[in-house]
């Protein structure tokens, strides 16, 4: 009895250090996926942002770039210092006005990573089938905040007005900074494997990043959701139940919370991918706790942006603040409206599973291709 004890705690043992080797492999692929993304595109990008456009193209070169440098928070950050450098005019109140549709763009933007994460599934149906519309309601939401608050900002200034306000009350207010622990685990790795890359004379690097990050990716979330099965699926999913995520409001403050230690929404979403493919997680959980994450991601940017001593850096950082604060505002107290996103990823993601190849038609067209032709299309 003893010996049999012991060796299932033995063989427990180990699984937990599969488990936390394979979810650092999975860190370190978002890693890679972003620094390769960002070599690629953040030249681009930064081409992108270089000038002012009309509001609706300023939107998408938000998108745009977003999707190329893999996170909101950089793209908020080279708009601030556009904004710092005069890039939309010396008056703050018109400059933070030009400036809010770029930040739009980035909360779109931003959920491309976790949706790529989404695509380690697709060979098992039903985890794909769970994972993908976990992934997309994150798209579906930020897309409808969009729909809504554009035009009210476009015709009223709803956003860069509240803005200017926040700001206005927080002149003077000092900086804090604050590392995350997991940056500071995985960058090494991430650094290493890319220096390695560089060594070997390859010409383009970035894409190699990019393809071996996709396959540890892949490699990662098959192996995860196995291991996290066969070792914790119901004390982990009813801890989830009776704990983290047992109403909307403790899954929304946690998905603040985490954000904020890992400054990232993108890992922030992709980390509960893995959790929805193995049925530990449910859509409409994960749906509120995506929500904290879109709030989350503008802390580092906020806190970042008081050390500028200058009005409207801040008012920009308030700006994407303010436009998810009231995107939830206005979606999630309505439930026929709250329902939309949540309704549109199970359908979608019932399409995804009758024909695969729709997930990636979707995110090169959604957020690379319509975006990347109306640019060129308008200028």
């Amino acid at each position: 009895m003893n010996k049999i004890l012991s060796s299932s705690r033995l063989l427990n043992t180990l699984k937990v250090v599969a488990i936390l080797s394979i979810l650092y492999m999975f860190l370190v692929s978002i890693g890679m996926i972003g620094l390769g993304f960002k070599g690629l595109g953040r030249g681009f990008a930064e081409q992108l942002l270089s000038s002012s456009a009309a509001p609706l193209i300023g939107l998408f070169i938000g998108i745009l770039a977003t999707s190329l440098i893999q996170s909101s928070s950089t793209t908020t950050s080279l708009v601030v210092g556009m904004v710092a450098a005069g890039t939309f005019g010396n008056d703050p109140i018109l400059a933070v006005t030009a400036a809010i549709p770029y930040i739009m763009g980035a909360n779109i933007g931003t959920s491309v990573t976790n949706t790529i994460v989404a695509l380690g599934h697709i060979v098992n149906k039903n985890e794909f089938k769970r994972a993908f519309s976990a992934s997309i309601v994150h798209d579906f939401f930020n897309v409808l905040s969009v729909i809504i608050l554009f035009p009210l900002q476009l015709y009223f200034g709803i956003i860069s007005k509240t803005a200017n306000w926040m700001a206005s009350l927080f002149m003077g207010a000092g900086t804090f900074t604050f590392k995350s622990p997991i940056k500071m685990i995985t960058k090494p790795t991430v650094t290493a494997i890319k220096d390695i890359f560089k060594m070997q004379d390859v010409v383009n690097y970035n894409w190699l990043l990019i393809i071996v990050a996709l396959i540890l990716l892949f490699i990662s979330l098959k192996y995860l959701t196995v291991l996290i099965r066969s070792l914790v699926m119901e004390k982990l999913e009813a801890f989830f139940d009776t704990h983290i995520f047992k109403t909307w409001i403790r899954a929304m403050f946690f998905g603040v919370f985490i954000t904020i230690l890992v400054q990232s929404s993108s890992i922030t979403t992709s980390l509960v991918i893995p959790l929805a493919g193995a049925g530990i997680l449910q859509l409409r959980q994960i749906f509120p706790y995506t929500l904290g994450a879109n709030i989350g991601t503008t802390i580092t940017a906020l806190l970042a942006s008081l050390v500028s001593g200058t009005h409207a850096p801040l008012a920009v950082a308030f700006g994407h603040l303010a436009f998810n604060v009231f995107g939830i505002s206005l979606i999630w107290p309505i439930e026929k409206i709250r329902n939309i996103p949540i309704q549109l990823a199970e359908w979608f993601a019932e399409l995804a599973i009758v024909n695969r190849i729709i997930p990636i038609v979707y995110i090169l067209v959604v957020f690379f291709l319509i975006p990347l032709s109306l640019i060129f299309i308008v200028r």
